[in-house]
């Protein structure tokens, strides 16, 4: 995330200007892209057929549906607009199934992408016919779009409903209700249209997976993380055969040693009070989880008092709000007309977008780890979760080490994608629920969020 050291005008909706040659072209050149510009070699998906069937169901106007899909990384929305303009029509083919081109679909993204990714992203992803979205707030402008996309729109909508990457191919973060929220107000406009089709959200699962186990690299990456805690690097880093087993106890003392040295950086510099970590057993790992649940818990109370938050809700919604707060600093109303303001007062906005950003950076840390366990590689030591849980470490550390990028780091080895399309939940089915009374509508919206969160589970493949 960029530093924004000055008061800016509100952040503009960027709207959809779906244009369907610029679609050609990135469907053209995405395979080569993929190759080139990620550690992607192989893109594999199953039970295509469903989404094959969807296709031909919504090109004759039998129904409307969401592709809600996992977002492990920030790869994700590549290896699905792989899987829509490569594997669909190729497995509709051998269906003998002809669907229209393009096979698309529009996709909600988050409208802070294009502040740390390039203003260029918001571009593309208008072209595309995306739809941004502030996670933080009800976005009323992005939201009445997407609903009108959702009923009216030329393709299917498509979203990720953990709102971000969590990093780990095999944990579902907690998801957010707006996308079952959706799925009802779209049931809604096609009932008082007078339209009989079907509303459907279809969860997609996403995978990564490596070619070749990159046991070489984790040991490399971990003396490189080791050398900048200030721990020594350990003698087996030169070991000609490495595995977890091996290089378990390295993870463990850099968990230690970074946790340590957060936990007295709180305490002596924010005045922070870390809890009693409180354990019935002398487990390790069960230490580390506890530590790292207070130690989050405190970093975001160090935002959270500097807006005026009040803690609610589990981390991931707590860091919607930080964010949204940090915003609303940031992007302000009065910055519309700024040859209106003072020399003074823009200084003043500069200090005060200077400080919210720092105050932001804490949320950042936090972020990056919702979704960890502590357990995570214990449970099952595969290289996969070993490299994930190492390379959140690194995304940590580069957000505090100074010029340290997160985003700009040589992948560990090659990967293949697995994607499984799951089975779709009927919205369409449930819209009776929703229209009763607003406690009934709110039960109904959390019930279709539980079923997806199960469903996307349900998708994750045993390594």
């Amino acid at each position: 995330m960029p530093v924004i050291y000055r008061a800016q005008p509100p952040l503009e909706f960027i709207p959809p200007a779906f244009q369907p040659w610029f679609l050609a072209v990135v469907h053209f050149l995405l395979p080569t892209w993929l190759r080139w510009k990620t550690a992607i070699s192989q893109i594999e998906a199953d039970n295509v057929e469903v989404l094959v069937n969807l296709y031909r169901q919504f090109q004759e106007g039998k129904i409307r549906f969401l592709m809600a899909f996992r977002h492990p990384q920030i790869q994700d929305p590549l290896c699905l607009g792989y899987l829509l303009s490569q594997i669909v029509p190729r497995v509709a083919q051998k269906m003998g199934v002809r669907l229209q081109r393009p096979i698309h679909a529009h996709l909600i993204y988050d409208r802070g992408i294009p502040l740390w990714a390039g203003s260029y992203v918001g571009w593309i992803a208008s072209r595309l016919g995306g739809i941004p979205i502030q996670r933080g707030k009800a976005d009323w402008t992005g939201l009445r779009v997407a609903r009108d996309f959702f009923a009216n729109g030329p393709c299917p909508m498509a979203a990720a409903p953990e709102g971000a990457t969590n990093g780990l191919s095999e944990v579902v973060n907690p998801l957010e209700p707006g996308i079952a929220q959706l799925g009802f107000w779209c049931a809604e406009d096609l009932h008082q249209a007078g339209r009989e089709q079907q509303v459907l959200i279809v969860p997609i699962g996403i995978q990564y997976s490596y070619v070749q186990a990159p046991w070489r690299a984790i040991a490399n990456l971990l003396s490189e993380l080791e050398a900048a805690s200030g721990l020594p690097v350990d003698s087996n880093s030169g070991s000609d055969i490495l595995s977890a087993e091996l290089l378990y106890p390295r993870l463990l003392r850099l968990a230690e040693r970074l946790l340590s040295l957060m936990e007295e950086f709180y305490r002596r510099f924010y005045h922070q009070t870390l809890p009693e970590v409180q354990v019935l057993c002398e487990d390790t790992n069960e230490v580390i989880a506890a530590r790292l649940h207070a130690l989050l818990d405190t970093v975001l109370q160090v935002a959270e008092q500097y807006f005026g938050i009040k803690p609610k809700g589990n981390f991931s919604d707590r860091c919607r709000r930080v964010e949204q707060a940090g915003w609303n600093y940031i992007f302000r109303e009065e910055y519309k007309d700024i040859k209106a303001l003072s020399p003074l007062e823009i200084a003043l906005g500069s200090r005060i977008a200077e400080e919210a950003n720092m105050r932001m950076w804490h949320m950042r840390l936090v972020e990056n780890f919702v979704a960890v366990t502590g357990k995570y590689v214990r449970e099952k030591p595969t290289v996969e979760r070993f490299a994930e849980t190492t390379l959140l470490i690194r995304h940590m550390v580069a957000q505090i080490l100074p010029g340290g990028n997160p985003f700009r780091f040589p992948p560990l080895g090659k990967q293949r994608v697995k994607m499984t399309v799951g089975k779709p939940l009927s919205v369409s089915e449930r819209y009776s629920l929703d229209k009763g009374s607003r406690q009934q509508a709110r039960q109904a919206v959390a019930d279709l969020t539980k079923d997806l969160q199960q469903a996307m589970e349900g998708l994750i493949v045993k390594q």
